[in-house]
């Protein structure tokens, strides 16, 4: 009976140590860095990286791009503005390009 208790002093810093490792990996898990719930926000790209979108203008400001994209939507296109890292660039459907230049070179 007496060898049992020998190592009995070992026992209570074991399970410390052991506790303390448990908590450690579930805070590490719990507050570690993963994929933030906060959209970033977004970064320009080429006028080539916007997907099915094909560039239809290029004009010198923002506000020049406005009233463009709302002349090709009062003409029941569908039309974005977007900022590249060329600049600001007027974008279409490809099935509305053909369309949309026209009205563009009309007005």
């Amino acid at each position: 009976m007496r060898a049992a208790n020998t190592y009995s002093f070992i026992f209570g810093p074991v399970v410390a140590f052991a506790g303390i490792g448990v908590l450690t990996l579930l805070l590490r898990w719990a507050f570690g860095r993963g994929g933030s719930l906060i959209a970033a926000p977004p970064r320009p790209g080429s006028p080539q990286e916007y997907g099915l979108l094909v560039a239809v203008a290029a004009p010198r400001t923002s506000a020049e791009g406005e009233a463009l994209r709302r002349l090709l939507t009062g003409e029941g296109l569908r039309a974005t503005l977007t900022t590249t890292v060329e600049g600001p660039r007027l974008m279409v459907f490809p099935s509305d390009e053909v369309q949309a230049r026209a009205i563009l070179a009309q007005g």
